[in-house]
């Protein structure tokens, strides 16, 4: 099914957001989300991600949007609806220098006191004298 305009912007918006997690840090969805100005939307984030193409034909593909940097806002690594899709995730983190931990009832974890990467708005905005889109305050 084709996607609308307005969905190819967000797409787009998701992606180019997500290129600009660096090496090494971990953001969540739902910070994705309020850095393009969708703060309800964190859930249609991992919805993008799913959908992130492997044919590096695309202009968006698995190999320049690190995927991989984007978990859910407890820290935890979100099931991927296959049971290596976590592991593969924690795999692709750990090659960066995140340490991955694995929590009590197996969860796969970042932390995000030493990983998290959640600035009040995006670099390219800011060198652009973009004013943010979100409060310092809507943090959580």
């Amino acid at each position: 099914m084709p996607r609308t305009d307005e969905a190819k912007a967000f797409f787009h918006a998701v992606y180019s957001a997500i290129q600009e997690v660096p090496h090494g840090k971990v953001t969540s969805y739902g910070h994705i989300a309020r850095l393009i100005g969708t703060p309800q939307r964190p859930r249609q984030v991992g919805v993008c991600l799913k959908h992130l193409s492997s044919d590096t034909s695309q202009t968006f593909h698995n190999g320049n949007v690190p995927w991989q940097r984007v978990i859910n806002s407890k820290g935890i690594i979100s099931p991927r609806g296959y049971p290596s899709g976590a592991a593969n995730q924690a795999q692709a983190l750990r090659g960066e220098g995140v340490t991955v931990t694995t929590g009590n009832l197996g969860e796969l974890m970042v932390d995000f006191a030493e990983y998290g990467w959640f600035p009040r708005q995006l670099p390219s905005e800011e060198a652009a004298g973009i004013a943010p889109l979100i409060d310092s305050d809507d943090e959580g």
